[in-house]
């Protein structure tokens, strides 16, 4: 199983991105990543191998108040830091992704013939086809076409460097949650990797898409209606996933 973890604030999520890739340990990973929108910017860190390898490997001065981060485990493409999510799109989008596009090579076919991609995932699709889509809609409405092109399950994580406070998501057939905090708002694959930070969670359920920023959710259906979503508290702790001995 393939992790997701994200993060809006008003204060630096390089640590809250970190940490949470390392609760997200449990579920198996073959690689992992970071993107963060620094100085309106996308830079992105990627490592084969454990989780630990990526961390480590950070700027510890590293800064950001957004950002996406995954651990993959490998379905489309062998284990490599170049099939490692996120996968980006000419510096403008980037995207981590759970789940399989069913037909990426319908929509490779139909958009992107001659394009020659940096990944061997079906992933990366999504990365491209939001970015071509950004050409003459905003970011949320994108995100939306792409969807709608879209067979398969999924659940989506989107930056975009002209829109840096702000992460798109999406689900479809696999699970993303979204953590409420103070002056930071969370969005991850599994309650464990923010647990944390919050017990405040909203759990989307399919067809929805939010964007989220580090002072408010909005949450819309597949018709892009404003929805609200139940707000639970959870009783997990960070113990929850251990062997404890």
């Amino acid at each position: 199983m393939c992790g997701i973890v994200a993060a809006a604030s008003q204060t630096n999520i390089v640590s809250i991105l970190a940490d949470g890739l390392k609760h997200l340990e449990y579920r198996g990973y073959d690689s992992s990543g970071i993107a963060l929108i620094q100085n309106k910017n996308i830079s992105s860190y990627k490592k084969e191998g454990n989780v630990s390898e990526l961390t480590q490997s950070l700027d510890k001065k590293l800064s950001a108040n957004i950002g996406i981060a995954h651990t993959r485990w490998a379905t489309h493409g062998k284990p490599s830091k170049e099939n490692a999510h996120p996968h980006i799109s000419d510096d403008n989008i980037a995207i981590v992704h759970n789940g399989i596009i069913e037909n990426y090579l319908e929509i490779k076919n139909k958009f992107f013939k001659d394009v020659v991609f940096a990944s061997e995932t079906d992933s990366e699709i999504l990365a491209h086809l939001i970015n071509f889509y950004t050409k003459e809609n905003e970011i949320f409405e994108a995100v939306y076409l792409t969807l709608k092109e879209v067979k398969g399950s999924y659940a989506i994580a989107v930056l975009d460097k002209k829109n840096s406070d702000k992460i798109i998501v999406a689900r479809n057939g696999s699970p993303l949650l979204i953590g409420l905090g103070e002056k930071t708002n969370f969005v991850a694959s599994d309650a464990q990797a923010l647990i944390e930070h919050t017990n405040k969670f909203v759990y989307l359920e399919d067809g929805d898409l939010a964007t989220v920023t580090a002072e408010e959710v909005k949450i819309y259906n597949k018709d892009k209606q404003s929805i609200r979503r139940e707000t639970k508290k959870s009783k997990l702790s960070l113990n929850s996933n251990s062997k404890n001995g």
